[in-house]
């Protein structure tokens, strides 16, 4: 048993644990617009019954990342870089206003914290091992979005964000090199009380990552058919 399919075997919210699992794939490349996800097959390979990878792809239809065909069961659906562009373009629209109040909110404490996480990315960026990158920069947006103190709008952004592979990113070492940079940018913004400067940072960081993930998938010959 590997340890996701352990994990998942253990967890009470499987579904979502699924649908979270499947979405980073569909995302990633991994699964190909067009390719059939087999009930059975999933569920064999999680190690769970099938009631969890049904009500995950439900809830991936409902998002739009999978298709119910009548008597075939469900495929992945049309991924276009028209699709990452927007997915990405709402994030950070969404994160403007984010960034903006929490530089409004602020204070010394919340920016010693700040680049404490930031050299923490930095340390974790520098060891090279994808979970505790994964871990890390999770640390900084999460500091960022509770500073905000606006809970239905993070709530927004998590759901849009929320199959991006952030995995793909973490794996590759020119990313990790330049999201550190960023990521002090945006520290050193916080501490001079900065907003434009903070919010350049993020505006390059959503567009960086938005390329990189195109060319990933690319790379990967998602669309070599289209």
């Amino acid at each position: 048993m590997t340890t996701t399919t352990a994990r998942m075997a253990r967890r009470p919210q499987l579904s979502e644990e699924i649908a979270d699992l499947v979405g980073n794939q569909i995302m990633a490349g991994d699964l190909r617009p067009g390719t059939f996800i087999r009930l059975d097959e999933t569920a064999t390979s999680l190690g769970v019954s099938v009631t969890p990878v049904r009500e995950a792809l439900l809830t991936l239809k409902g998002e739009g990342l999978v298709d119910l065909v009548p008597r075939r069961g469900y495929s992945v659906s049309p991924l276009s870089r028209q699709d990452i562009e927007d997915i990405f373009w709402i994030q950070l629209t969404l994160a403007r206003r984010l960034i903006s109040r929490a530089f409004e909110n602020f204070d010394d404490t919340d920016r010693a914290e700040l680049n404490r996480l930031v050299d923490e990315f930095a340390e974790a960026a520098g060891a090279g091992t994808t979970a505790p990158i994964v871990q890390a920069q999770h640390r900084i947006y999460r500091m960022i979005n509770l500073s905000a103190n606006s809970d239905k709008l993070v709530r927004i952004l998590a759901t849009v964000s929320r199959y991006i592979p952030v995995h793909v990113y973490a794996a590759d070492p020119e990313w990790c090199a330049e999201q550190t940079a960023l990521n002090r940018d945006l520290a050193a913004a916080a501490t001079e009380n900065d907003a434009e400067k903070g919010l350049r940072s993020f505006e390059t960081q959503f567009t960086d990552a938005c390329a990189r993930l195109i060319e990933h998938l690319e790379t990967a010959g998602v669309w070599d058919e289209n």
